[in-house]
């Protein structure tokens, strides 16, 4: 009897004889994951942009970046199981891993709900069931914290221009996870009609769509200070002191570091949003 038999996001058939004893994470978000799980153990190989748990990430070997692995390299770690995302990995890197015949699993969250499904269906293939429910736990508490502490603001919505890249500007749409975080945290996305989930824009045609508020996370592009400094002269005075630098992690990564990461967000969000009334 296989120890499991399910399918990815992608509608991928996969079936494993025995619980992951090799497991190679092409996701930062859940490399941290796996590790809350306590499958530190069982991971064999990481991308150079996994970096949490910094003490334990530093001593598995690295097999290149999430857009370039080192398909070689991967295949010579004998890995069990290799966890990757839609978005964040080439589908035709993904397809080399199965051609070679390594089960591969792909996550492909748009959803604070999708996500925390991800995280459950995650310690499954993994044989971490219970490590898993406990997060996912812990994040459906946390965002029913955060939906219930909104009260006004649910209706009062201020509009966010959330760039996720520079030269050229970059957004995304409804389609997307992180537009879900912002609705969750009383946001509207000013880009959420947009008809590519991540458009390329230009600053006009942001300000054309009135935001309230300019958001900037420092990944995937790190915007700084710097950044910031530059684009506040060519907003509108009143815009132009709603600027506000976000961490990255905390509007993008899934699993363990939704929990924190969505409170630390909201509490910030909610500190800006009272001041500016």
């Amino acid at each position: 009897m296989a120890f499991l038999q399910t399918t990815d996001d992608l509608g991928f058939r996969l079936e494993l004889a025995e619980r992951p004893a090799r497991i190679v994470s092409l996701v930062p978000s859940w490399t941290e994951t796996l590790f809350a799980f306590g499958s530190g153990d069982e991971i064999v190989g990481l991308t150079r942009f996994c970096v949490e748990p910094a003490d334990r990430v530093a001593e598995v070997p690295k097999i290149g970046g999430t857009k370039n692995p080192d398909i070689k390299a991967i295949v010579d770690l004998r890995p069990d199981i290799v966890i990757a995302n839609a978005e964040e990995n080439r589908r035709e890197d993904i397809e080399k891993l199965r051609a070679a015949g390594i089960p591969v699993f792909t996550t492909y969250s748009r959803t604070v709900a999708s996500a925390v499904e991800a995280i459950l269906k995650l310690g499954q293939v993994v044989g971490r069931p219970a490590e898993a429910d406990a997060i996912a736990r812990e994040v459906v508490r946390e965002v029913s914290v955060i939906e219930t502490g909104l009260g006004v603001w649910n209706r009062l919505r201020f509009r966010v221009f959330c760039p996720i890249w520079k030269n050229p500007w970059m957004a995304f749409n409804a389609d997307t996870y992180a537009h879900d975080v912002l609705r969750m945290l009383g946001f509207n996305n000013i880009f959420a009609s947009a008809g590519e989930r991540y458009p390329r824009v230009t600053l006009d045609e942001a300000l054309a769509l009135r935001p309230d508020f300019v958001l900037l996370p420092n990944e995937p592009y790190e915007f700084s200070q710097k950044d910031a400094d530059e684009l506040k002269p060519l907003l509108p005075p009143a815009l132009s002191r709603r600027v506000v630098l976000i961490d990255g992690r905390d509007l993008h990564w899934y699993g363990a570091h939704m929990a924190p990461g969505l409170n630390r967000l909201a509490a910030l969000l909610a500190r800006v949003r009272a001041a500016s009334v």
